[in-house]
């Protein structure tokens, strides 16, 4: 659990379901545009609660650090560091959302700029990796105030609104470079 100046940041459990539930299904119009398809359980509480199990075994396993944004006794919003891999590599990939009330408040980036260091270290991790679609300027504007460096373009990279589409391809490195763990 972590606080910052506006918000709680800490991880799913188990009840947190209905919680979830109610966040997706409210901001579905504003987030679905962003991100892949969701499965309809996804939209239910007892659909969260199984996410939730699985989200604690990840954690358990070293796969995955998921936070949730409290703003108060609401739901802000989401952020998720994960397909962490361990050796040579180092590395997680961050995925974010934030519910369309508390859009423009920076809260994303007061909930992001204190999850990455903690991550960072807790994890050791190298580097995060971020990406966003091209037409999504929040992100990327949200990243690169973040420290995160644009380093490419993938074509037809991942699955959302029913196409493959193109991603602009950013990553933060780790100002504190360690040994692999």
């Amino acid at each position: 659990m972590l606080s910052t100046p506006r918000l709680l940041l800490r991880a799913p459990v188990p009840d947190d379901a209905g919680a979830l539930a109610r966040f997706h299904v409210e901001n579905a119009a504003h987030l679905d545009p962003w991100s892949p398809p969701r499965a309809a359980a996804l939209l239910t509480e007892a659909g969260w609660r199984e996410r939730v199990a699985l989200f604690e075994k990840e954690a358990a396993a070293g796969l995955s650090r998921r936070f949730l944004l409290l703003a108060g006794d609401e739901l802000a919003g989401v952020a998720n560091f994960t397909q962490l891999f361990r050796g040579p590599f180092c590395r997680a990939i961050l995925g974010y959302g934030l519910g369309a009330r508390h859009e423009g408040r920076g809260l994303m980036q007061e909930a992001l700029t204190a999850l990455i260091p903690l991550v960072l270290a807790e994890e050791r991790l190298h580097r995060i990796e971020a990406n966003h679609l091209p037409e999504n300027h929040r992100s990327a504007r949200l990243l690169a105030r973040l420290g995160f460096v644009r380093e490419g373009y993938a074509r037809d990279y991942l699955y959302i609104g029913g196409a493959w589409r193109d991603h602009v391809l950013n990553a933060y490195t780790n100002p504190r470079p360690m040994e692999p763990g």
